[in-house]
């Protein structure tokens, strides 16, 4: 008798066929359009884990993937220059984050996403671009856009009452990445090496910053999780033993702690608190 037929296992449905391929630049535009984009997308991060988004150089595998996805995500402004570059030769749609939202205010100083407000507006002209690289799922793009706006919003309120009542309202960190942040909760930032986080800071500014921390009655010198600590530690000796903590300017979250469920609100709120404690807040 012959042996029965065996029956081919079904392939497997290719689901990453069906999604919008979306390259981004680096954490803050990928979170933006996974939590957009949700699973009509998939995105993937020119920024690995541990690495500077300032000092990203791309591979060759890096210039393809931003040549062929369906929507490519960069910030603008020079802040990567290799990956401006690259889109620049897409023949797809380019979203240039700070063309479409602007940042006169604070013309130096791209770190707009770490204001939660001016994040919302990320946010939204991520879903824009979205809903015009694959319409057909625009529908689920604005209502995923909606929810995390509604998270958004809700942190603003904790970043407003956390902060209404500080005994002290000038933040020192390791370089000016937080002037946004200062800026919509009336914080006064010094920033230890200027905009540029690699840059060294002479021994005047220290001795300046140092005076400075003193007459302010500034407990904390806040460090990066990428940038090394040793000018910051260097600071908080000279300015009389201060503390030192971390304060995460969002640009590189890596997988790990992403597997443990950290995203852009729970690490804003990780870094309130810390604010809260380095400002004596009630």
């Amino acid at each position: 008798m012959a042996a029965p037929a065996v029956a081919s296992p079904a392939a497997a449905p290719d689901r990453a066929a069906d999604r919008t391929s979306v390259v981004a630049a680096f954490f803050p535009l990928v979170e933006a359009a996974e939590q957009v984009g949700g699973k009509h997308v998939t995105v993937s991060n020119l920024t690995a884990p541990g690495v500077e988004p300032h000092d990203l150089e791309l591979t060759t595998d890096d210039v393809d993937e931003i040549l062929d996805a369906d929507l490519a995500i960069v910030l603008g402004g020079d802040f990567q220059p290799a990956v401006e570059a690259s889109a620049d030769d897409r023949d797809g749609p380019t979203l240039v984050v700070l063309d479409e939202v602007g940042h006169r205010r604070r013309p130096d100083d791209p770190h707009l996403w770490l204001d939660p407000i001016r994040y919302r507006v990320v946010v939204a002209v991520v879903a824009n671009a979205l809903v015009h690289a694959d319409p057909s799922h625009a529908p689920a793009y604005r209502a995923n856009a909606a929810r995390f706006d509604a998270r958004l919003a809700a942190l603003d309120r904790e970043y407003s009452t956390g902060l209404a009542d500080c005994e002290s309202r000038t933040l020192v960190t390791a370089h000016d990445a937080f002037g946004w942040l200062a800026a919509r909760y009336g914080l006064h930032q010094l920033g230890v090496t200027g905009i540029d986080p690699e840059s060294e800071p002479s021994p005047a500014r220290i001795a300046e910053l140092a005076d400075l921390a003193e007459r302010r009655g500034v407990t904390t010198v806040f460090t990066e999780e990428l940038v090394s600590p040793r000018v910051a530690r260097t600071l908080a000796r000279e300015a009389g033993g201060l503390r030192t903590a971390v304060l995460d300017p969002l640009e590189g979250l890596g997988d790990e702690r992403r597997a443990t469920g950290a995203d852009y609100v729970s690490v804003m709120e990780r870094n309130l608190r810390r604010l809260r404690v380095a400002l004596r807040c009630t």
